[in-house]
């Protein structure tokens, strides 16, 4: 799925796909706080089947009625490739072994404290996601993310003028303050980039 595709599904422009896509994440979410993932999956299985089969059965049925010849209903998806591409493999294996390859390079960096400054940032991170790791768990931070995946974006989409304007007034009082820090506090300072 390419970022166009994403966008447009985050943004709302066709609310029948992103309505299905949206609600289905949820569903499966909030499934997941009541059953372990197993059942959630056997569930799924068990639904998907169900439908397949009952239209199976009712498409034979109606066949025979009418005494036609129509074949199997799911012959053209049985007909279609389902392979994965042995290029589309490497491209998106390549993809994350290089974002892998990033990430432990950034943590190597935080962890042995190649910038001060930035290795505080992410200490005082740390610190507050464990306060939050206290009163959620992952999968209430989950259903929290996808929600405000898709509630976000638009909502900044019409009244962007206002966030905008509220988002500066505290990006200036954050640098103040930050200034104020380094200024008092030796060692501090950041590098001239």
């Amino acid at each position: 799925m390419d970022a166009k595709r994403v966008a447009d599904l985050l943004y709302w422009r066709d609310v029948k796909t992103t309505g299905v896509v949206f609600g289905a994440s949820l569903l499966l979410l909030l499934s997941l706080t009541v059953c372990s993932i197993v059942s959630v999956s056997s569930y799924i299985g068990l639904a998907l089947l169900s439908v397949t089969i009952c239209f199976r059965i009712y498409k034979g049925i109606l066949q025979a009625i009418q005494k036609s010849d129509e074949g199997h209903p799911f012959k053209q998806y049985l007909d279609q490739e389902v392979a994965l591409s042995e290029d589309t493999v490497h491209k998106y294996s390549d993809m994350v072994l290089e974002r892998l390859n990033k990430t432990i390079g950034e943590l190597r960096r935080l962890f042995l404290v190649e910038d001060l400054v930035d290795s505080i940032k992410f200490a005082l991170l740390m610190w507050i996601l464990t306060y939050v790791g206290a009163f959620f768990n992952g999968l209430t931070i989950l259903i929290l993310g996808l929600i405000g995946a898709f509630s976000c974006p638009i909502i900044y989409e019409k009244h962007q003028t206002q966030i905008d304007h509220y988002l500066a007034l505290v990006n200036n009082q954050i640098k103040d303050v930050v200034g104020k820090v380094q200024a008092k506090v030796p060692g501090l300072k950041r590098k001239a980039e």
